[in-house]
């Protein structure tokens, strides 16, 4: 039920609908789109069945109506020529009254019927499109390591649609089911001969198809395949294709999407040609019908054992029963469409966020990191790798492998690996992986090494939910935007910064710049814990050096875990954890990180160990080898 006008954000959400309620395009989204059965696609195309009841049924009487409507037609007909015949004005009125009857049913039964089935084939698309998205909502970055990106898009976009096709078009083909039985057992009863020629034929009519569906099937499936394939690799192309045009590999890219494509189109003319052949039997047979039937019924009519009136009937209802019998045309084809998409969609929504999180009955003490019996609440530790993050401080993680560095990023976010049997992070010892996903995302903030900042204007990109302690022009400040604002106020209609324009992914923003803003996103959100994996990759050393200064200024007394191996970073960090083969090797402070630990020194100056410590610049020990000039930032 949609809230009154006038009512505001004070009145309740509407509940949730239950299979039986009728829901209108208005009412959407759904409050609640409810707990899919997943279990195959199939099973998920029932269920989204069943939580529709009402339309379908609705859509289901008014079918009835429209196609009943339609075969009338043939009664009528009938009637008329019988009364001209016989000479009879009174039956040639009433003839004409059930013609005027069965036309305004005719158009009745369509609108409504379209008006319903539209709407249950945008709300069942609507109330996957939701399941879909709180889905990946739960799964976070977990999705895209699970499922490929061009599955997820194929998914969200097409097999939503080829989905809904499929529900709304049950209740049609029920209806047009309903109407042919109801005639042939009419057909029956008003001229038994010829009825019974109908009602063996029209049988033969609608199965005669079913041998091909099976091949039709195969081949509409490989087809869709090979189409998300195409759709993969084109949407893989479009993520990096600032850097293919760095290296010179358009053409590679563009060679292997062009015979993508042309796989698809070969095996798209594949399965229009069964479809076609299907179509052709479905206008073949009904002729073979009809020709039956005349050539019958002439016979009776000769004989004298039916009227003309009669046979024009059984003829006009046989010609007539081709429209409905054209759903049964349909229906096998949206099966046939929607059954693979309804299978991707239903794998997606199998998986899970993260299996069940190990229980920890006790944060050890002693060792590298590893916090005491009495650490105080907010401290962030991660049990498998003995990593502490104290609160309130700005601690920064030395890997060495980025690959690593990323999965423990995540695993501090509450996204473990997979396949790992990994205990749960502890925010102020309650595990991470626990808490309902609203309050661990709210509680910890992960910004990885490629953020990703979607089309919109600045003031769109900061609007995010946040603490209100941290302004959008202090944090741009601290994340070193201004030559950001520079550009972005060039583009802008009115010359400000804020309503510049930035297109989807920040694609024209270099790699520094989109890694800035970004970071000052994430300043913005000032949440309790902020995750950090490499946020000045693609910046220069000197701005760097001021990024630093900024987020260890802005974030004082906030817990901030920084994963990089910039000494920059290091020397700004309050806390330097030493992370190697997944455990805490070595806990301290930059400086005397690099002067009493090997490892330490060879990760950050990039020198092997038994080199010994590296120059120091500027007096800070394993400081910057760097200059503006020897970065050039990602593009």
């Amino acid at each position: 039920m949609p809230v009154r006008p006038g009512t505001g954000n004070l009145a309740r959400p509407p509940p949730a609908a239950e299979p039986w309620d009728v829901m209108q395009i208005r009412d959407l989204p759904y409050p609640d789109p409810g707990d899919p059965d997943a279990r195959s696609g199939t099973r998920f195309l029932l269920w989204l069945g069943r939580r529709q009841l009402g339309g379908q049924l609705r859509a289901l009487g008014w079918g009835m109506l429209h196609f009943a409507s339609v075969v009338a037609l043939s009664y009528g007909v009938g009637r008329a020529v019988q009364a001209v015949a016989d000479g009879s004005g009174p039956g040639l009125a009433s003839a004409g009254g059930l013609l005027a009857l069965a036309a305004a049913g005719i158009a009745l039964g369509d609108t409504m019927l379209h008006r319903t089935a539209v709407t249950n084939w945008i709300t069942a698309a609507a109330r996957t499109q939701q399941l879909l998205a709180r889905r990946t909502a739960a799964l976070g970055s977990a999705l895209t390591r699970r499922v490929a990106a061009g599955e997820v898009v194929a998914v969200s976009t097409g097999d939503v649609e080829k989905i809904g096709w499929f529900v709304e078009a049950v209740s049609r083909f029920l209806a047009a089911a309903l109407t042919v039985v109801l005639v042939c057992a009419a057909l029956l009863v008003h001229q038994p001969e010829l009825g019974l020629l109908v009602s063996v034929g029209v049988p033969v009519l609608a199965l005669g198809v079913l041998p091909l569906l099976p091949r039709a099937t195969r081949l509409a499936d490989i087809q869709r395949e090979k189409a998300g394939r195409a759709t993969e690799l084109a949407a893989d192309t479009v993520a990096g294709l600032r850097v293919l045009r760095g290296i010179g590999g358009e053409e590679l890219f563009l060679g292997r999407y062009r015979r993508a494509s042309q796989e698809v189109r070969r095996a798209a003319v594949r399965s229009a040609r069964m479809w076609s052949l299907i179509s052709a039997l479905q206008v073949l047979l009904p002729g073979v019908l009809s020709i039956c039937v005349v050539w019958y019924g002439v016979a009776l009519v000769g004989e004298g054992r039916i009227g003309v009136g009669q046979l024009v009937t059984v003829y006009s209802a046989v010609m007539l029963l081709g429209y409905p019998l054209r759903q049964f045309e349909e229906i096998a084809m949206a099966y046939s469409f929607s059954r693979p998409s309804a299978a991707r969609a239903a794998r997606v929504l199998r998986l899970e966020r993260s299996p069940a999180p190990r229980a920890v009955a006790a944060v050890p003490g002693g060792g590298p990191g590893a916090p005491g019996s009495g650490a105080p609440a907010g401290d962030l530790y991660d049990p498998s790798t003995g990593l502490l993050a104290p609160a309130g401080v700005l601690t920064a993680v030395v890997c060495g492998d980025p690959d690593a560095a990323g999965r423990l990023a995540e695993r501090l976010g509450g996204h473990p690996p997979d396949a790992a049997d990994l205990p749960s992070v502890l925010l102020g010892g309650v595990p991470l992986e626990g808490l309902p996903v609203e309050a661990a995302r709210a509680a910890v903030l992960v910004q990885d090494k490629d953020p990703v900042l979607l089309s919109g204007t600045l003031t769109e990109l900061l609007d995010v939910p946040a603490s209100g302690r941290v302004d959008p022009a202090t944090a741009l400040d601290a994340a070193q935007c201004a030559d950001v604002l520079d550009a972005l106020a060039q583009a802008a209609p009115d010359g400000d910064p804020a309503a510049g324009p930035i297109t989807e992914r920040g694609r024209s923003l270099s790699g520094g710049q989109r890694q800035r803003l970004a970071l000052a996103r994430s300043l913005v959100a000032d949440p309790e814990v902020l995750v950090l994996d490499e946020p000045t990759s693609a910046v220069d050393a000197h701005t760097e050096a001021r990024i630093a200064r900024g987020v260890s200024a802005l974030r004082a007394g906030r817990t901030t875990v920084v994963l990089t191996s910039s000494p920059l970073l290091l020397d700004a960090a309050e806390r330097v954890v030493l992370v190697r083969d997944g455990r805490v090797a070595a806990v301290g402070g930059h400086r005397e990180l690099m002067a009493r630990e090997p490892g330490y020194r060879a990760v950050v100056s990039r020198r092997p160990e038994e080199d010994g410590p590296p120059p120091v610049p500027g007096g800070v020990p394993g400081g910057p080898e760097r200059s503006p000039s020897d970065i050039e930032e990602t593009a």
